[in-house]
């Protein structure tokens, strides 16, 4: 496999003196011999003025001379080079690509919307412009496919996998260098550098959304169900303790779990309490 090769093309400004100075030399004399069979040698003239073209910064151009290849240019400027060369140009600049949002399946098998924000440029442009048939629809296919792979790897969370350290959602760093590493080495062979790569967009197919945030709330509401749960318990305990202590009452074992009714009650509610005074006994 080849690699590129760069070459340095003539000084286009210099050619070009030297071009305006052969025509005008050339018409002195066929005006001055009066032999108009001098004129024939202008097709040679317009076949050299074939040779001129300009590479603008961030630009190259690749040479092909009867489908072999001579070499790239990639200093800007006005040049000329065999006139009979053909030239592809290849820009060297940065291109982001955000692809498009696909439908795939994660580790689990649920239905998710992903897509991926890529920053690319071309290394090389031999194997772009020979390896690949076009090079742009192959970054494209390409990075869907390691899109795809990549989704396929890991869960969309830990709520089906718990033993799951690493998820599509949680872990983006590292997904993110995983992705970045895929897509390198499927566009390695097109001379393509992956500057940097990472997910765009992450979320539910719309068909189970709803469902999964209906899952999500669920598992929230119980987290926070027990958070307050413990909460209560500790300070419970820490009011009975209290009474005890100071010896303000004296609890037996239905009045203490009576008051510990009441106290759950009251601190685990979702509304306030209403409160009533109790003026008999606790009896």
């Amino acid at each position: 496999m080849k690699n590129e090769k760069n070459i340095k093309a003539q000084n286009g400004y210099l050619v070009l003196g030297i071009l305006v100075i052969v025509g005008l030399v050339l018409i002195a004399i066929t005006i001055k011999t009066e032999l108009p069979q001098l004129l024939l040698l202008f097709p040679i003239v317009l076949i050299v003025l074939r040779g001129f073209f300009i590479v603008n910064p961030n630009s190259s151009k690749v040479m092909v001379l009867f489908g072999a290849y001579k070499g790239t240019v990639r200093e800007n400027g006005f040049f000329w080079a065999n006139p009979f060369y053909t030239r592809q140009k290849i820009s060297l600049r940065a291109r982001n690509f955000d692809s498009e949002r696909v439908k795939v399946n994660d580790k689990i098998g649920n239905p998710i919307m992903i897509n991926v924000i890529l920053v690319w440029k071309v290394n090389d442009t031999y194997k772009a412009a020979f390896d690949v048939n076009h090079y742009e629809e192959f970054v494209r296919v390409q990075t869907d496919a390691a899109v795809r792979k990549l989704a396929g790897s890991y869960p969309y969370d830990n709520f089906d996998d718990e033993q799951a350290e690493l998820t599509l959602r949680s872990g983006m760093d590292e997904v993110n260098e995983a992705l970045e590493n895929e897509i390198t080495e499927r566009l390695s062979m097109a001379g393509i550098e992956v500057m940097e790569a990472r997910i765009g967009y992450l979320a539910y197919a719309p068909e189970i959304a709803s469902s999964m945030l209906k899952r999500q709330q669920a598992v929230a509401i119980v987290a926070a169900r027990k958070k307050i749960v413990e909460g209560a318990v500790g300070m419970v305990e820490d009011a009975l303790q209290k009474l005890s202590a100071d010896g303000i009452i004296d609890f037996d074992d239905d009045k203490k779990a009576s008051m510990v009714s009441n106290l759950m009650v009251v601190l685990c509610g979702d509304k306030e309490a209403t409160p009533v005074i109790n003026t008999g006994t606790l009896n």
